[in-house]
């Protein structure tokens, strides 16, 4: 067992299980098609308006009526690997030709007058089979006037760092939107990308300047272990950070009407026991520094086309790990680069090509299983969906919402090398993996 590889495989984990967002209770509370706040029709990707209500604090309400903030939400995949997996993936099941529901979730979600809102999702994991805690974000919203401009400040309470984020260029609403732990995964994965996810409490605040400028800051901590055990997290596996990670956002929005575009910079500065196991007396630091950009031609509504990037450099000095006989270098370092280029027709029909690179410092026992002894996994994804009911006049009052979809994961190097990269004659495209899902949304 590799110790200081738990934060890459949380990181995966993170990634596949808590992208899925489509909250119909929305829908119902702002009397709006999925359209108009979800590129495609369908949760998460956000349109300008969306990334407004959501910045605003989920506050907006087309009347005063009350309207029920509670949906529900469930995945459920068949996935395919090239070549059979070298063991089962998970618990009941085969090693390859899987079929599952990946997860059901209920969301509490909605707005409280002008000022106070909040999305909660709780979630039973179907390959797990164990019910969690998962995406959580309150806020408290205010309007100044500043320099002549609107000045919109809040404060998010949330679970994940980049989980109140308002673009879909971070990992916590990045593509693919969905997934499956049942799919194989490379091993190494940054701090950011969602290692600290549903086992820490963080607080940020936030100022966002005539509908431009986005600037955050806030802290994130552990909570006590009696706590993360009643929200169904495992405090080892969650990781255990020692005092605060401090985290800083920046970006520069302009919307031109017909199109709009994002350019930003991010930072996460987290001090991890690893594994939990604090009998070093120190810890692994992590600094994590990246810059994002997003697109979107949004025409005249039927064919809008999206462009989403991020690249993060992460700076790990491995002192606890190192003691602990897990890594062979105090510092090592990790590079993820991904893109995604999508188009959907009418709210209706997608689809997306995206492309990811993950490289770092070799280290003969941080990845001493793989032949090449780096992280290096590099791939191409590409999906096509068809969602029925994103536009006007969704059955059951616009509550009802469906994606059926088609995802197919290409790798030309993982863990390390595109051939034989575990040595035993396992070559990267051994791993990719066809996955077809329905994911429903009341």
């Amino acid at each position: 067992m590799r110790i200081c590889r738990f934060s890459a495989a949380l990181a995966v984990a993170a990634l596949f299980a808590t992208r899925a967002q489509a909250v119909p209770a929305f829908a119902v509370q702002t009397a709006q098609p999925c359209s108009a706040c979800h590129v495609g029709g369908f949760g998460p990707q956000l349109t300008p308006f969306g990334r407004q209500f959501k910045l605003e604090g989920y506050t907006l309400r087309a009347t005063d009526t009350f309207t029920l903030p509670v949906s529900a939400m469930a995945v459920a995949s068949f996935v395919h690997t090239r070549t059979d997996q070298a063991a089962p993936p998970a618990d009941h099941y085969g090693t390859n030709d899987n079929t599952a529901i990946d997860q059901i979730s209920a969301f509490v979600a909605g707005g409280i007058g002008e000022h106070f809102g909040g999305f909660t999702q709780w979630t039973y994991d179907g390959i797990g089979r164990a019910f969690a805690w998962d995406n959580v974000d309150l806020r408290a919203t205010t309007h100044e006037t500043w320099d002549g401009n609107d000045l919109l400040l809040g404060v998010s309470f949330n679970n994940s760092p980049g989980v109140e984020d308002a673009w879909n260029t971070l990992a916590a609403w990045g593509f693919p939107y969905t997934g499956s732990d049942l799919a194989p995964g490379p091993d190494a994965g940054t701090v950011i990308d969602g290692v600290l996810a549903q086992g820490v409490l963080g607080t940020t605040a936030y100022a966002y300047w005539n509908s431009s400028l986005y600037t955050e800051a806030g802290i994130y901590w552990t909570p006590s272990h009696g706590f993360l055990r009643a929200m169904g997290v495992n405090p080892a596996d969650s990781g255990i950070l020692d005092g605060v990670a401090p985290y800083l956002r920046l970006a520069y929005q302009k919307d031109y009407g017909d199109q709009n575009f994002e350019i930003g910079a991010y930072a996460l500065f987290s001090d991890l026991f690893p594994g939990a196991d604090r009998s070093t007396g120190t810890t692994d630091n992590y600094t994590d520094l990246g810059l994002d950009a997003s697109y979107q031609f949004m025409g005249d509504g039927s064919n809008v086309y999206t462009v989403n990037t991020r690249y993060t450099h992460e700076s790990q000095d491995l002192n606890a790990t190192f003691l602990l006989g897990g890594a062979a270098n105090r510092h090592d370092q990790l590079n993820d680069f991904r893109i995604d280029l999508a188009y959907s027709w009418k709210a209706m029909l997608g689809g997306t090509v995206a492309a990811f690179d993950t490289w770092g410092s070799q280290d003969p026992l941080l990845y001493g299983g793989d032949r090449t002894l780096t992280p290096n996994s590099s791939g191409l994804i590409f999906q096509v969906d068809y969602t029925p009911f994103g536009g006007e006049g969704a059955p059951l009052d616009g509550r009802l919402n469906l994606r059926l979809g088609a995802q197919y994961t290409l790798y030309t190097k993982f863990n390390g090398a595109s051939s034989n990269y575990d040595g035993a004659g396992r070559d990267a495209s051994d791993n990719n993996t066809l996955r077809l899902f329905l994911w429903v949304a009341l």
